[in-house]
């Protein structure tokens, strides 16, 4: 227990320290990202010190403690080292797991691409946010302009009854009727758009909401690979 007490004692000064010290940018002489880590090595130093002691079953057990803090001390360097790698893989394996999941990525050049995962349908999805509203999407490059279903019209607080339908589209079930419509603003991770022109589909025609060249259009890059879409603002 007076190990533990020790132990809490030492992050607790440093981080009163770093707090105090914070806009001078200076603890004890030394600037505080070093004051930080020193820190963090002495609370690691005193775990370490803290495991040795507590063993009590002769060399062997001393041992088999250092290996095991010096094998912590590796995971936590090689994941650090290595967190950016880690996140673009946790990113991919979520998009992986749930389609239209929009995974932000940087390519070779610096720029940022917004990556979407084909769906055991064949399709690709987008969960669009559209006047602060989510909308899953299904992409539509054949698709002249973003077209809502009533109920997605509805949800992102257009009045579809109100609406004049006089626009005749094509959809999968036939020809309909849809209502032209301007959507203040729609983004898909970080790509935002504002004023776009959408159609608003009569009730019962249109089964997904789409999203068509109205949106895709003003991008800069569109890449359709096997598994994956890219997107570039």
């Amino acid at each position: 227990m007076n190990r533990l007490v020790l132990l809490l004692a030492i992050l607790a000064i440093g981080l009163v320290l770093l707090i105090v010290n914070h806009d001078a940018g200076q603890t004890l002489g030394m600037s505080n990202d070093d004051f930080g880590q020193l820190v963090a090595l002495s609370a690691l130093a005193t775990l370490f010190a803290a495991g040795i002691l507590r063993s009590r079953r002769g060399f062997g057990q001393g041992l088999r403690q250092i290996a095991i803090w010096l094998l912590i001390a590796l995971i936590l360097v090689s994941i650090y080292i290595y967190r950016f790698e880690l996140q673009s893989f946790g990113d991919r394996l979520l998009a992986g797991l749930s389609p239209g999941r929009a995974m932000v990525i940087t390519d070779s050049e610096g720029e940022q691409e917004v990556l979407l995962q084909k769906r055991i349908d064949g399709h690709f999805a987008a969960n669009a946010m559209i006047n602060g509203h989510e909308v899953n999407m299904l992409v539509d490059t054949g698709a002249s302009s973003i077209a809502l279903t009533y109920e997605d019209a509805e949800r992102i607080g257009l009045d579809p009854a109100n609406l004049s339908y006089r626009v005749t589209v094509m959809t999968a079930n036939g020809a309909a009727l849809a209502a032209p419509v301007t959507l203040a603003q729609i983004a898909i991770g970080p790509i935002q758009r504002q004023n776009i022109r959408a159609m608003v589909a009569a009730e019962g025609k249109l089964d997904r909401s789409l999203l068509g060249m109205s949106f895709l259009s003003t991008l800069d890059f569109l890449q359709m690979r096997t598994d994956e879409l890219r997107l570039r603002d």
